[in-house]
């Protein structure tokens, strides 16, 4: 059996059992651009955005107990994900959002209307409406733009944990490699020597400023404009629900969500969320950059990555850094969606972001592939290992390690002893020998010691009194 409903187009039969309305049916029809729904967790954010202004209404005496009971039970419901599978709307659609706002507003009216069927007898049961009960005293202009930071603020906490995952697992390698002396690089070309250890603390410290940014992005999302309607005014909302419904929301969510003091500019404007956006795109980046450098040191044998899974359909033997390679790929779509995200701030215009369905996608989108990006490499990162053997045979051969002498040589004695060396007569000498021969071993090893190299700067012991060459 169809029921049928209407709105200012026109009617429709829907299936009595149905949970969607008109507007949403209308809407799948009408959105088929990203050919995939808006994200879930957006819907799941609208179901405790909409349970807090049913609270604040129930209490404030614009709601029936009972169906004000039926709605939260149903928003419970959304916000759960029980109903994800009748978000369809496009990811893509036009008017700022109230597709989706409508969707959440029927799906939750009409199982509300069940479950009050089945606390009444026969048709004595009341009917729950999606726009007089659900949507009351709000508009798609509050509720999209404050579901969407109530989902970002619970996907970024996600991001920091991985940020910090990563940081974990990095400063774990930091430790383990501490003793292993290597050549750093700059420009591609080896420079002085220094631990992997200290190779890995840098990277370490990049992933706790991710923590600590995404973490800290949180604050610029709390200020939300529930209860500012249509643009900011609060026209058609009483006071009072203005007032309490972002404390509702506040106690439903555990985040420390506050209304915003100028709800028309929080109408408005949206460069909280390109400032997050910002912030992303800085994380991506040390993604990429940490899984290049992987790349590169397992190149040159610094480390070797875990094998994990065959590199040639035609080459056997050949293992590819297939995790780093796909973290890199992760960089750079996180960084195009994050520009996306801000273009769609940009395009704004007046009271209202038109485009904030893009730039819910495009953060949503981001947040998950960094979160995922972060935790794939942290795992990678803890199966890789120090070639010390290798680490040391660069090392021993490197031009550069003299520069470690110059607090006892100066630069025009290095670069003496380099001449020197250039013009030996057994080639068989390597750079270590040689500097063993005319400073003496133990003030080579002492130099190029992990203790030496990891400590900040040297404390100076004085000029070596004769190297060999030199007039005494």
């Amino acid at each position: 059996m169809d029921r049928i409903e209407r709105d200012q187009i026109g009617e429709m039969p829907i299936s009595s059992d149905e949970l969607r309305g008109i507007h949403t049916l209308r809407a799948e029809s009408n959105f088929r651009i990203a050919g995939r729904p808006a994200s879930a967790r957006l819907f799941r954010a609208y179901g405790l955005v909409k349970k807090a202004c049913a609270v604040t209404n129930k209490d404030l005496g614009f709601l029936d107990a009972d169906l004000a009971a039926a709605i939260s039970t149903a928003c419970d419901e959304v916000a759960s994900g029980a109903h994800d599978e009748l978000f369809r709307v496009d990811a893509l659609q036009g008017g700022a959002g109230t597709s989706t706002n409508m969707c959440a507003n029927e799906v939750i009216a009409n199982r509300a209307t069940q479950i009050l069927a089945s606390n009444y007898d026969g048709d004595q049961s009341p009917r729950c409406d999606p726009l007089a009960h659900v949507n009351l005293h709000q508009s798609t202009n509050d509720t999209y733009p404050t579901a969407l930071k109530v989902c970002l603020i619970g996907m970024l906490r996600e991001t920091a944990a991985a940020a910090e995952r990563l940081q974990g697992a990095l400063q774990g390698k930091e430790r383990e490699f501490a003793g292993v002396v290597t050549v750093g690089r700059t420009e591609l070309q080896n420079a002085v020597p220094m631990t992997l250890g200290a190779v890995f603390s840098g990277l370490a410290e990049a992933a706790g400023r991710d923590r600590w940014r995404t973490f800290k992005c949180e604050e610029r999302l709390r200020q939300v404009n529930l209860g500012g309607t249509a643009v900011g005014t609060g026209l058609a909302a009483p006071r009072d629900f203005i007032f309490r419904a972002t404390d509702a929301l506040r106690s439903l969510t555990g985040y420390g969500l506050s209304r915003a003091e100028n709800l028309v500019d929080q109408t408005a404007n949206g460069d909280s969320l390109a400032e997050t956006a910002g912030i992303l795109s800085a994380m991506a980046c040390d993604l990429e950059k940490i899984a290049n450098d992987l790349r590169l040191l397992a190149r040159d044998g610094d480390i070797l990555l875990p094998a994990v899974q065959a590199g040639s359909s035609i080459m056997p033997g050949k293992v590819n850094p297939v995790i780093c390679e796909a973290v890199i790929q992760a960089g750079m779509k996180t960084r195009s969606l994050c520009a996306l995200a801000a273009e769609t701030v940009a395009r704004g215009s007046l009271q209202i972001n038109e485009f904030l369905p893009l730039t819910a996608d495009s953060l949503i989108e981001a947040l998950g592939i960094l979160t995922r990006g972060a935790d794939t490499l942290a795992e990678h990162v803890k199966g890789i290992h120090a070639d010390a053997e290798s680490c040391k045979r660069r090392l021993d051969d490197d031009r550069m390690i003299v520069t470690a002498f110059l607090p006892i040589l100066g630069y025009d004695g290095a670069s003496a002893l380099l001449e020197r060396f250039d013009a030996r007569a057994d080639r068989s000498i390597n750079v270590r020998r040689f500097l063993e021969s005319e400073l003496g071993a133990e003030e080579v090893s002492r130099t190029l010691s992990p203790a030496a190299l990891s400590s900040l700067g040297f404390s100076g012991h004085g000029p070596l009194p004769h190297v060999k060459g030199d007039t005494p």
